[in-house]
């Protein structure tokens, strides 16, 4: 289903803040192989992940569709929603 591109944005922006989640747990535990993770560490970080890589998934198969439905570049589609995601407000 083509979606369109302020849906293509709010997706980004999830993706994003579930990246940073990512990121924010890796920072908090440090390296799995200086100091082993509890279970419930590894469980949190494992589920933070796999929620940042299912959105990414969704995201950038949206914008696929969406670029192919409008005729555009995928590339400068990707970029669009990046920016838009990231700068609300910014204007395009």
């Amino acid at each position: 289903m083509a979606r369109t591109f302020d849906e293509l944005v709010a997706m980004q922006q999830a993706a994003d803040q579930a990246h940073s989640r990512v990121e924010e747990l890796r920072d908090r535990y440090g390296p799995p192989t200086r100091t082993p993770w509890t279970q419930p560490q590894t469980e949190a970080y494992e589920t933070a992940w796999r929620t940042w890589r299912d959105l990414a998934l969704a995201v950038q198969t949206a914008v696929t569709e969406h670029a192919t439905e409008q005729g555009a570049a995928r590339s400068q589609t990707e970029a669009d929603v990046k920016a838009a995601a990231r700068h609300p407000g910014g204007g395009l």
